[in-house]
């Protein structure tokens, strides 16, 4: 049974876990793998360049309307397919996160969450829900 009192704090939760995630990841592409480091990564595995600029856009920017609850649902269900191109690259590494490279568990589990967020919708204080009340005021 879903406790309706609290289900909106759990999205919430749920919602600014995986806006720092993505918000954290896409500044270590920027700040620790650098920009050229992060497109030589993705090269490396077989990936376009333009690859890795739009992951690390769709990081930083997913990220930041994530925490703020900005369309959560379809940045939600918008990550998905990030985190399995993540577990796609982190495959031949096996299930460990820990290991050398990384494992797939991480992002497979990533995305399991962020279909769930989906699922949820925003949560108590997101951006989507003020505007659509303050909308609702003036109608």
């Amino acid at each position: 049974m879903i406790q309706t009192h609290t289900a909106p704090y759990a999205a919430l939760l749920l919602r600014i876990a995986l806006g720092v995630m993505f918000l954290a990841h896409g500044l270590l592409k920027v700040l620790v793998f650098t920009i050229p480091g992060t497109v030589q990564f993705f090269e490396s595995v077989g990936l376009p360049a333009v690859l890795a600029y739009a992951t690390i856009i769709a990081e930083i920017a997913g990220g930041v309307l994530l925490i703020a609850g900005f369309a959560t649902r379809w940045l939600a269900l918008g990550s998905v397919p990030l985190l399995l191109g993540a577990a796609w690259v982190h495959w031949p590494n096996g299930w460990v996160f820990s290991a050398q490279g990384g494992g797939w568990e991480y992002p497979v589990f990533l995305a399991v969450a962020a279909l769930v967020q989906f699922l949820l919708g925003d949560g108590a204080w997101a951006m989507s829900a003020r505007r659509l009340a303050a909308q609702q005021r003036t109608s």
